[in-house]
Formats: C-alpha cells, sequence, structure tokens
C-alpha cells in the first residue's frame, strides 16, 4: 500500500493516544475577520458576485447540524488558522514564498493552532469574538480521550486517513480532502462540547500561512501598537516600539510569535486580537470600502488562503451585517486557571463549568442567562476555607465566598484585614491535597505557603489588592511552567504581569506585548 506523506499517525502510550512532535516552528496565525467577509456587501456592488471562486469544505452536511441559514437568527462562526504549507486549494506554497514568510520546515501535525468563536446576533450589528488558547487541557471527541484543545483536528484526521489507505482507497488526494473534513468536523464537535453547547457553530472559516501576507499587501497594511521593541528569530519579528503599520511578512510575524513573550500564548492571542481590531477598523474604513480597486484586490486575496463551509450564503450574509462597524467588534479569551506539566506536556488548565458560563454570558444577546451553578469538586466537601479579606473591594470576598461555597468547600468565619497587596492561600505543612483544591479555583499561580497554625483540612485564604476575582481567572499573577509532570506549576519568584482580561474592540489601537 501507498504511505501517505501526511502527518505522522498517533501512537499509542499507557493506553492513551500521543502525538509524535516534530522539530520546527509552529506557524500560529488567525487572520479571517468577520468584517473581510463582510466586504462581500460591497464587492457585490463592484465586482458582481464576490462569492464565486472560494474554496469550500461539506462539515455540516449530516453531521447533526442546523442548516447553513441558522433556525435562531444568530451566526456562529469558527475562524481557525490552520497549521499548512498549502494554499485554500491545497496546492504547496513555493519554497521562495515560505523562505520570505520565515515558515521553517513543516512539523506535519496540522495542529489547529488559532480557534476564534464569533457570534453575531440576528440584526448584525455587533459581533463577539472568544479565543480558545490552544494549549486548552479538554475532552477530544471521537474517543481520543483528553488532550490539548489544537490536537482535535490531527487525532480525527490521522485515523481517518489510515482508515481510508486500509480500506483500499489508493487516491491521495481524496483520502487527504476527506480526512480534512474529518478533522474540521471533530474540532467543532469538541468545542461544542466543551462550551456546552451542541450544534451551535454553523460557519466555519479557515486560513493558512500566506493568508496575513496575501491580504495585508492587499489593503495598504493594518495598524498595530506594541509596548516595547521585538525582535525573534524563530518568527523573524522585528519591529519598534509604538503605533506603527506593518503589512506582508512583519503582519505574519507580529500575530505568529510565541517565544520570548512574557505570557507565552495568552500574549499571542492578544496579539491576535489586536490585530484582527486593526483589520476591522481599516477594511470598514472609507479608505478601503471606497476604492474598488482594493475590494478586489482583497477579495481575490481571500480567495486565495480561504476555506469556507459549504452553503454559505455571501451575498445574503453581507446583508444582515451592513450596520456593523468597527467599534461593534469585540474580542475576548475563555478564562484559564493556570500552567500545568501532564504527560510530560505543557497544558492550560481550564474548568469546563466556567468557560461554559463566560461563554453563555457572551452569547446571550442581552437576555439573562439563566444562573450557572458551579460544579463541586470532589474533596472539597473536606476542606474548610478561612477567608481574609484584604482586597480593598466591597464585593470581591462575597463574590469569591460565593463561588467557593458552590464547589462544594465548607467555610469558616470571614474576617477583614487592612488592605494588603498579594493574595496568598496558607495551608498546614502536608496537606498539599486541600491546597490543589483551591488552585482549581485560584490558579495554580496563586501564591501559596505553608503554615504551621493552619490545621490540617483548613486553607486559608488572604486577599490581596492584586486579587481580580476567581471567576475572571484568579490572582493578577500570571502562570509559569514547571518540570515536573505529577505536580502542579509553582509560581515564580518574580512572575511577569498577565495580560489584562479588558475586552478588546475593533476600532481601537491596544498596545500589547
Amino acid at each position: 500500500m501507498t504511505e501517505w506523506p501526511g502527518p505522522p499517525l498517533p501512537a499509542r502510550r499507557n493506553g492513551g493516544l500521543v502525538v509524535f512532535a516534530r522539530r520546527g516552528v509552529k506557524v500560529v496565525f488567525s487572520l479571517v475577520s468577520i468584517t473581510i467577509l463582510a466586504l462581500t456587501w460591497w464587492g457585490w456592488q463592484f465586482i458582481g458576485d464576490p462569492s464565486q471562486g472560494f474554496a469550500t469544505t461539506n462539515i455540516f452536511e449530516d453531521n447533526g447540524h442546523p442548516p447553513a441559514k441558522p433556525l435562531d437568527g444568530a451566526i456562529d462562526i469558527l475562524l481557525v488558522g490552520q497549521d499548512s504549507r498549502t494554499d485554500a486549494q491545497g496546492n504547496p506554497l513555493p519554497r521562495e514564498v515560505l523562505d520570505m514568510l520565515h515558515a521553517g520546515v513543516s512539523d506535519g501535525e496540522r495542529q489547529t493552532d488559532t480557534m476564534i468563536l464569533v457570534h453575531i446576533p440576528q440584526d448584525g450589528k455587533k459581533a463577539t469574538a472568544i479565543s480558545f488558547p490552544r494549549d486548552s487541557w479538554v475532552e477530544i471527541t471521537g474517543g481520543f480521550g483528553k488532550h490539548k484543545l489544537n490536537s482535535a483536528y490531527v487525532y480525527a484526521y490521522n485515523d481517518t486517513s489510515k482508515t481510508l489507505q486500509q480500506q483500499g482507497n489508493s487516491d491521495l488526494k481524496d483520502v487527504d480532502a476527506k480526512a480534512k473534513d474529518a478533522g474540521r468536523k471533530n474540532l467543532i464537535a469538541t468545542l461544542e462540547k466543551f462550551i456546552g453547547k451542541p450544534k451551535m457553530i454553523d460557519r466555519y472559516a479557515e486560513v493558512n500561512l500566506s493568508s496575513f501576507y496575501e491580504i495585508t499587501k492587499a489593503i495598504g497594511g493594518v495598524e498595530v501598537c506594541l509596548n516595547g521593541p521585538v525582535k525573534e528569530r524563530k518568527s523573524g519579528v522585528d519591529l519598534p516600539a509604538g503605533r506603527q503599520t506593518v503589512e506582508g511578512v512583519q503582519a505574519l510575524a507580529f500575530v505568529r510569535q510565541r517565544y520570548d513573550l512574557q505570557n507565552g500564548d495568552l500574549d499571542r492571542i492578544a496579539r491576535q486580537q489586536a490585530f484582527l481590531s486593526g483589520l476591522a477598523n481599516k477594511i470598514l474604513s472609507s479608505d478601503v470600502l471606497i476604492n474598488p480597486v482594493k475590494i478586489a484586490d482583497l477579495i481575490d486575496a481571500v480567495k486565495k488562503s480561504v476555506v469556507l463551509s459549504a452553503g454559505w450564503d455571501l451575498p445574503e450574509f453581507a446583508a444582515q451585517m451592513r450596520g456593523l462597524t468597527s467599534g461593534n467588534v469585540e474580542f475576548h479569551t475563555i478564562p484559564t486557571q493556570g500552567d500545568a506539566m501532564i504527560g510530560g506536556a505543557a497544558v492550560l488548565r481550564v474548568d469546563p463549568a466556567q468557560v461554559q458560563a463566560e461563554v453563555t454570558r457572551l452569547t446571550s444577546d442581552g437576555q439573562t442567562a439563566p444562573a450557572e451553578t458551579p460544579a463541586k469538586l470532589p474533596g472539597a466537601e473536606a476542606v474548610t476555607v478561612e477567608l481574609f479579606d484584604g482586597s480593598g473591594s466591597p464585593t470581591l470576598a462575597t463574590e469569591t465566598r460565593n463561588l467557593l461555597q458552590g464547589k462544594g468547600f465548607k467555610f469558616a468565619a470571614d474576617t477583614k484585614l487592612s488592605t494588603r497587596n498579594s493574595t496568598v492561600v496558607r495551608y498546614a505543612p502536608g496537606d498539599e491535597d486541600a491546597l490543589a483544591l483551591i488552585k482549581q479555583v485560584f490558579g495554580t499561580a496563586v501564591q501559596a505557603e505553608a503554615d504551621r497554625d493552619v490545621a490540617p483540612g483548613k486553607v486559608r485564604v488572604l486577599l490581596g489588592k492584586d486579587f481580580k476575582g476567581a471567576s475572571a481567572g484568579g490572582p493578577a499573577t500570571a502562570p509559569s511552567k514547571t518540570s515536573s509532570p505529577s505536580q502542579p506549576a509553582q509560581p515564580p519568584s518574580s512572575a511577569p504581569a498577565a495580560p489584562t482580561t479588558t475586552p478588546i474592540v475593533a476600532g481601537d489601537v491596544p498596545c500589547v506585548n
């Protein structure tokens, strides 16, 4: 049988599946913005039907999803940045293009390193974009177990590719196309399960490596802002501090950099969101909208590098969104609970109940969402929390108490303190189980101290001014990596500042790391 020269098949390890990692630079990008697709409204006026010529994928047909026109009127689009060295039609990008984009050598894993859910209400006058970190530790649908979120695609791709070839399909192009569709379907199913909203996603858009280069060149660049100068070899980024316009190679490098960032992937997500903010602002500006040549160039660039789900009526969609302005596109990131090492892999801990509550809040369209009952933590009922409030906030202590009680913890009487700068959790020496339970709520980066004055089975929580609320992801102390595969990550002696939780609004030019 002919061997498929695609990504390596997963290997078994201790009854589970793992992906063989290869050396190479991770290509992570997020380019498709809902505002690009909205351009079809104006493109129709100048160049005819712009919906012709897009690469499409049949992933919602016979997949238990609603028809292309959602029954509730709202539109939910999954935007995916794919680690791929091919164009939208599956043709390999030329070597000179890859060299120019600092693409490095393909690692062959086909991982979806950027995932953004865009929710657009029925009136089409606003959009909410929710980013999902690639390293989020979640249950992968299809029977593949718990892994990083960005592996949902590759597991289904590899499994389908292998199965089809074993069944005698020797048409490698057909195998590749069907395996890609299987990967896309499994990614959608995994995300819908993770956010607790089956059949929510009704549109899909996927970009490839050349997207940033092609699209930013077509519109003359995008304005961004950096807190400080950056220069990093693997991504090829080399930019000064402050506001500036990036296009082509540096646009890709701006959103692609992962190494040498204070907060790793969370900083990269902030970069992507800031870039999309500037992109929306540029595309919806008169500089582009009244320029038929730029519109034609832009739509042509999108067609080269974007794959859309089949059945997407772009002119109708654009008409629905004609009231959208850049200031009505808001970017958020799901709440996370800090870094950890699991099975030798650096992952990002997430609480599905917390994520589901946040996604419900962001997509409720002004309706009052039902109160979410936080999932109880097994073993929490055996831990008594002594809460000392030194945050200076009139409400944080009550909110924290309610959250912890919802998780199953017992409480002693609360105590009011003078304001203090830092939040700390004190626990009985050797009582690591109680500490681990608290860290599941406060995040693994929360400062922790063993204290002989604390009785076993009790935990003393001292809230400081740095505390932003456990529901927002815990104290404003950034998580750190750990080398131990069996213990939660420990805070560094001098942790960098965490990324801001304030949403980025398109039309602004926010400064980022």
